[in-house]
């Protein structure tokens, strides 16, 4: 597979520990069996799936990410002769 080129910004890791590391209560999401090759097959294609996503839908996706970070409620009122 070619290289892809220059990627855009990734998304924050998952800060949840359940969904950082699996542990003997819980299924792994990738197989333990794997290759090293085949582990590079499957990251090599998400890559390209990831670009391809970002050249199409890049803008809509960046608007989609703002919308879900804004707070729903308006800020609280500003007061600046109230105490912290």
């Amino acid at each position: 597979m070619s290289p892809v080129p220059s990627s855009p910004p990734s998304s924050p890791p998952p800060t949840s520990s359940s969904s950082t590391t699996a542990t003997a209560t819980t299924i792994p999401v990738v197989p333990r069996h794997w290759t090293p090759e085949q582990a590079l097959a499957v990251a090599e294609c998400l890559q390209a799936l990831r670009q391809a996503l970002w050249t199409t839908y890049g803008p809509q996706m960046q608007q989609a990410w703002r919308e879900q970070l804004m707070p729903d409620a308006a800020p609280p009122e500003f007061d600046p002769d109230e105490p912290f």
